[in-house]
């Protein structure tokens, strides 16, 4: 996570793409669908797409991480509410406004 990270804080967004959803595959393999650590990966693979202006993909895997978020960590745990947030911004980039608030 922390390289995907670097990479995309350094605008390398295809490099932090790859690392990113190979860090899904794994934890996916791993820990499962819905756990803390997969749910984690889906939202940074979220934030570079969104960061790459794929939208529309970046709403995928947000609501996917929201909703799993909220089945196991419940509506008001900081990883749902920042999962909230996130999905509102991709939303509000797609110029939809009046959905993102």
């Amino acid at each position: 996570m922390l390289l995907g990270e670097v990479q995309r804080r350094q605008g390398r967004l295809r490099e932090a793409e790859v690392i990113f959803l190979k860090e899904l595959e794994e934890a996916e393999n791993t820990s499962g669908l819905d756990h803390p650590d997969t749910l984690t990966a889906v939202n940074n693979l979220a934030r570079v797409l969104r960061d790459q202006g794929r939208y529309e993909e970046s709403e995928v895997m947000n609501r996917r991480a929201l909703e799993g978020y909220e089945k196991r960590l419940g509506s008001d745990h900081p990883n749902t509410l920042m999962a909230v947030n996130n999905l509102a911004l991709v939303i509000w980039s797609q110029g939809r406004y009046q959905e993102s608030e």
